[in-house]
């Protein structure tokens, strides 16, 4: 990718004027119109020569239907990396969303609320992983007994939510086993992350087999159960349909492969799963995310911490034609606000 070096301080001003007026308005922008917008005073001949000039670097192009030009994804990206200048959020606005993000009475309501407040606010689809349960400190947990060998567990995280989940046991158990059981776990273990209990309930009966009672030996059968095979992460997408309101996304084939992707899920979580390994916010514009149902959008991401630890990723899917200045903070900061917003109190 070229660099400022590469282009003139003129070159530079007209490729950011062409862009934000695409943006804008969603039409070629064509010399004339250039002229008129970046405020200095040159030729239509000389503005012509400058975005022939761009063209060739790969910037912009033509349509065939247009004399006018349009960025390419190559010049959306220079954009966005070396001349976009965010716009700060206001602080009455940063309140007001970190309010009703803590208004939520659970978790799943927090990441829902999340998923709205980015769609309503870019007018785009809004999309937030649900927080990775691994990484969720165990408080307390209880065993209670179905039918046979069916039991159900309930075990609090963050002091705030409640998890269900039936498992088979290896044998039955009667409800005072299970009581034991819950009360060494309990006392062992509470305080933990579930991923850390998981993995020292798996060292501890290895290595104190010989030395622990066969009550302990239980609670650890069946907190390897409990713990074991956690679901799939998965996410909340909202405000799909406004992608239909974007000229150039409308096409019946474009939106099919899309709306084919937000149900199938893998590739989504896939692209998402890239951005829980790096730091701040994430850009994918067109072809850039690998994935040929978002070759004609772009993707903005942030990951969300609770306890300082990345959990989830949150995000704006829209055309590649979007107000990045204004997406990329408010994405940011709805990120920094829904980790605040989960954090144990």
């Amino acid at each position: 990718m070229e660099n400022k070096l590469d282009l003139n301080e003129r070159s530079l001003h007209l490729l950011k004027t062409l862009v934000e007026r695409y943006i804008h308005d969603g039409q070629p922008v064509g010399s004339r119109v250039l002229s008129k917008d970046s405020g200095i005073n040159l030729s239509p001949a000389t503005i012509r020569n400058v975005m022939a000039d761009l063209d060739d670097l790969g910037l912009i192009h033509s349509p065939h239907t247009s004399a006018g030009r349009v960025p390419t994804v190559k010049g959306y990206r220079f954009f966005v990396d070396s001349l976009l200048t965010v716009q700060p959020i206001e602080s009455q606005t940063v309140n007001q969303l970190s309010s009703e993000l803590k208004e939520a009475d659970n978790a799943d309501a927090v990441v829902g609320r999340a998923s709205q407040m980015l769609s309503e606010v870019t007018k785009m689809a809004g999309v937030v992983t649900l927080p990775k349960r691994d990484v969720l400190c165990l408080r307390h947990i209880e065993f209670l007994p179905l039918s046979n060998t069916r039991v159900l567990v309930i075990f609090v995280t963050n002091e705030q939510e409640v998890h269900n989940k039936i498992i088979q046991t290896s044998k039955q158990f009667s409800e005072a086993e299970l009581v034991q059981a819950a009360n060494y776990l309990n006392s062992v273990y509470s305080g933990r992350s579930l991923a850390a209990v998981r993995q020292a309930v798996f060292d501890d009966f290895q290595q104190d087999q010989q030395k622990v009672n066969q009550g302990m030996v239980d609670a650890v059968n069946i907190a390897q159960q409990a713990f074991d095979q956690q679901p799939a992460e998965d996410y909340i997408l909202t405000g799909e349909t406004n992608l239909m309101g974007f000229n150039e996304l409308s096409d019946m084939r474009h939106l099919k492969q899309l709306f084919d992707a937000f149900s199938q899920k893998q590739g989504v979580i896939h692209i998402l799963d890239q951005c829980l390994l790096a730091d701040g916010v994430q850009i994918y514009i067109g072809e850039e995310s690998g994935y040929q149902a978002f070759d004609q959008c772009s993707l903005v991401t942030s990951s969300y911490a609770i306890n300082d630890e990345t959990v989830g990723v949150l995000g704006v899917i829209g055309p590649t034609r979007m107000a990045y200045e204004k997406v990329i903070p408010f994405v940011d900061m709805t990120a920094k606000l829904l980790g605040s917003a989960l954090n144990p109190k």
